[in-house]
């Protein structure tokens, strides 16, 4: 994805200028604005799963749920206001915001905490990572994009990556019906989500600002967190603790403000099918993160795993006329002219 940002970097350090000039010239090169938003994503996403394990304890997952969404809405509104961005949308506009919040900053995180009561971390995220199959297929459904094969042998690749990395999990997981009711929650959940991918292209292609969008989504998104809180009689209770407070924070303002700004754009610049890509690396990030913080031990079908996501990743991204060249070269035998 980023090669010809990076070949722009060499071709100005090639004509002699410093490497600050030269990265500085080749950043304004729309593919390398798209590398870099697409490393905050993944590097912001992946670290998510570190920081979700201080608000576990004594705060109900829902509230807490709650709680991020409500710092990330109110800054986005307070940025909006400042920076003087239009809020004003049509009814229909709304409507789509509406199904944003609802698919996006709602319903799915709810499915995903059902989910988790019969299944664990591993399944749910092999489950998740569907979410780039199930956006590739959206994408040639709802706005008739021609998928190239290569996307989808990518995608299967790093899907089967994410099944390698946590086979060790799934080994020793006791298959019953709470799993397949569980399995059935977050495959819903994420169908959810992609469907909230689609909306959220659309609402790019209408032009609208993704921050007045997130605004509006999030409080929308908001509001259905509360009242099913409330139904659920959750307590709203809130720990002073500096882990939980840090990593409360670093959620809303990192893992919701940011992340979900980046990913928004890349969904529009580069497409669905590609930018979903990213569901699928949250993962390495979290397995790498765990072994420096949490004695993380790899494994055979780690590593396997590990090298299936970076290869699906690379099929993906890769520009085709530079993968077929890239193909070329290494279906070639030596011995061959």
């Amino acid at each position: 994805m980023a090669e010809t940002g990076f070949a722009v970097f060499y071709a100005n350090l090639s004509q002699g200028q410093q490497p600050k000039q030269a990265f500085l010239a080749s950043a304004n090169n729309e593919t390398m604005k798209n590398a870099l938003l697409y490393a905050v994503t993944v590097l912001i996403w992946g670290s998510t799963w570190l920081a979700i394990e201080f608000q576990l304890g004594t705060v109900a997952p829902e509230a807490s749920v709650l709680y991020r969404f409500t710092i990330a809405a109110a800054l986005m509104w307070s940025y909006c206001l400042i920076a003087r961005v239009p809020l004003r949308f049509s009814l229909a506009n709304h409507g789509f915001m509406l199904l944003l919040g609802l698919g996006v900053f709602s319903i799915n995180y709810l499915m995903m905490y059902f989910a988790q009561q019969y299944l664990t971390s591993a399944m749910t995220s092999i489950a998740f990572s569907t979410m780039l199959l199930m956006n590739i297929i959206n994408t040639r459904l709802f706005f008739g994009k021609e998928i190239e094969r290569r996307t989808y042998v990518g995608a299967c690749i790093g899907v089967l990556g994410i099944v390698a990395l946590f086979w060790d999990d799934l080994a020793v997981m006791n298959l019953g019906d709470g799993s397949l009711l569980g399995l059935a929650l977050v495959l819903i959940g994420t169908l959810i989500a992609s469907f909230g991918n689609m909306v959220s292209v659309r609402n790019s292609n209408e032009g609208m600002n993704v921050f007045a969008v997130n605004a509006w989504a999030m409080s929308y998104g908001c509001l259905v967190l509360l009242v099913f809180a409330l139904f659920r009689q959750v307590p709203f209770t809130f720990s002073t603790e500096p882990g939980y407070v840090i990593s409360l924070l670093y959620l809303a303002v990192f893992g919701t403000v940011i992340a979900f700004a980046s990913y928004f754009v890349l969904l529009k610049n580069i497409g669905p099918e590609k930018a979903s890509y990213a569901v699928v690396l949250f993962p390495l990030v979290a397995v790498t993160l765990s072994s420096f913080f949490e004695g993380f031990v790899w494994t055979l079908p780690i590593v396997i795993g590990f090298a299936m996501v970076l290869v699906g990743n690379i099929i993906v991204l890769t520009p085709a006329d530079k993968f077929a060249k890239i193909l070329g070269r290494a279906l070639r035998s030596p011995g061959i002219p």
